[in-house]
């Protein structure tokens, strides 16, 4: 199965994620996607290391369809979080055709792994805050809108959390009059 977690920062995404596969009783791998670029984030990877359980964790900031694809079949895979995965394959990856192909990989491994694993993807609502004043800051926004929104339609399950709450989505056409 997979389950498509969206909110915006400090929600309960991965909060809830944690707890949801703590209560699955399966084998646990989490998929970590932050870079320490800086001394904040080293310190944020460090204390979201700390506040893990004690599951295997892969580190990869990059190569996230390949990671996905590799788990052994059964577990249940955190993956937290593509707002930074999207954030970034922008560094690494400043050719918008270089990275839909990153996002055209994971969203077809994504698909073909939920009959194998049960699958949680975390990610950002980035389209309910402030109009970035930079067109990278447009385009990033975008990118991830867009890759949020093919994953919802693909996903089981899409949930948007809330200050620790959560509201399941539904396809638009199924609530419209």
């Amino acid at each position: 199965m997979l389950t498509m977690v969206l909110g915006g920062a400090r929600s309960g995404k991965s909060t809830f994620a944690v707890e949801a596969a703590r209560r699955s009783n399966a084998p646990v791998t989490f998929v970590a996607t932050a870079e320490p670029f800086d001394d904040d984030l080293t310190r944020r990877i460090a204390r979201h290391r700390s506040e893990r359980p004690d599951w295997p964790t892969i580190e990869e900031p990059l190569r996230l369809a390949d990671t996905v694809d590799a788990v052994a079949t059964e577990a249940f895979v955190i993956v937290d979080c593509l707002t930074v995965w999207v954030g970034n394959l922008f560094h690494h990856l400043p050719d918008a055709v270089e990275r839909a192909k990153h996002y055209d990989s994971l969203e077809r491994v994504l698909v073909r792994r939920r009959s194998d694993l049960q699958l949680m993807v975390v990610s950002n609502e980035v389209g309910l805050g402030l109009h970035p004043d930079t067109a990278l800051g447009r385009e990033y926004r975008d990118e991830l809108g867009r890759l949020n929104q093919r994953l919802c339609v693909a996903a089981d399950r899409s949930l948007f959390l809330v200050a620790g709450r959560a509201l399941a989505l539904s396809d638009p056409w199924e609530v419209w009059p």
